[in-house]
């Protein structure tokens, strides 16, 4: 049986693996997110004149002119974009939420009661994502003893290239443009065998970006870290989408209290972007913090994670 080209086939469904092809896939996600990373461009360019100007309290007529739309182009954006309006969207990336989401979450991301009580999508991460650390041997000498598929593909939050071992993803991250994206990788394994090619566990991960998080495959990650960093990007995954955490809380789940500046560090060489979530560790304020592909990117995927669990 022939894949048919117009239809747009999906990993629950029967045969969709036997059916598509890695190239036809390509063009279903390319096609799948395009209008996402046009809205995506502008909505950040909307939080950016907002954080610019946060304490005049722009209203929403002012910030879709700012964006060059009328306010209800600007509206259906939000809708579209993140299945929201543009009012609630924004609550979502503020201060004041973040300051509540903390306030309600006092006991630690790994008490019994709160990891037990969750379901449905809050539970994404922890729930299919694993994480298969390198052995020295698979990345000594630059990984040379390591055969590595990579491709790109457009996101809600911009342009990615994924790489993948056979035992899983151990890269991907947010690029401006695909030469430099290369060159990044190339960096971090410089004798290891390249090929561009879009491979199963890169079209399993991909489809993270897809609004409806519902029989999505297992994830698998086989990243090069140390014991420590391993740790710490392990207790990432137990943060619920649309929930945050801080770097305090994270020490105090993994038992290191005193390490929030370890921890910090190991959060920002995180290889494998949005898959692992740091981009729901914030200050102690509430306030959004750093995050290694910009603090506008990480407001956009905090308020469009919030949206999708908020529904």
């Amino acid at each position: 049986m022939e894949a048919d080209e117009n239809q747009i086939l999906f990993p629950q469904d029967p045969g969709f693996f036997p059916l598509m092809g890695v190239a036809i896939l390509q063009r279903k996600l390319n096609y799948m997110s395009s209008q996402d990373q046009l809205n995506y461009e502008r909505i950040a360019r909307a939080i950016e004149y907002i954080r610019a100007n946060f304490r005049r309290q722009p209203s929403l007529d002012e910030v879709a002119s700012a964006v060059h739309l009328s306010p209800f182009h600007f509206q259906r954006l939000f809708s579209d974009w993140a299945g929201t309006s543009p009012k609630k969207f924004l609550q979502y990336t503020s201060v004041e939420y973040a300051k509540s989401l903390l306030k309600e979450k006092q006991a630690t991301l790994f008490d019994a009661a709160y990891e037990t009580g969750l379901s449905g999508t809050s539970r994404l991460h922890d729930l299919f994502i694993t994480i298969e650390g390198m052995t020295p041997a698979e990345y000594k000498q630059g990984g040379k003893n390591l055969e590595i598929n990579y491709s790109f593909a457009e996101s809600p939050f911009g342009p990615v290239i994924i790489a993948s071992t056979p035992k899983g993803i151990c890269h991907m991250e947010f690029i401006d443009d695909e030469a430099q994206g290369l060159k990044t990788l190339v960096e971090k394994f410089p004798l290891a065998s390249l090929s561009r090619k879009l491979d199963m566990l890169q079209q399993h991960a991909l489809f993270i970006f897809q609004k409806d998080w519902k029989g999505l495959p297992e994830i698998k990650l086989h990243l090069k870290g140390t014991e420590f960093q391993l740790k710490v990007w392990d207790a990432l995954l137990k943060i619920p989408a649309g929930q945050i955490s801080t770097y305090g809380r994270i020490g105090k789940g993994i038992n290191m209290p005193s390490a929030s500046r370890a921890i910090g560090t190991a959060i920002g060489a995180n290889p494998v972007a949005y898959l692992i979530p740091c981009h729901r560790v914030l200050q102690s304020t509430g306030d959004i913090g750093g995050y290694h592909w910009g603090p506008t990117r990480k407001a956009a995927m905090i308020g469009w994670e919030a949206a999708i669990t908020a529904e």
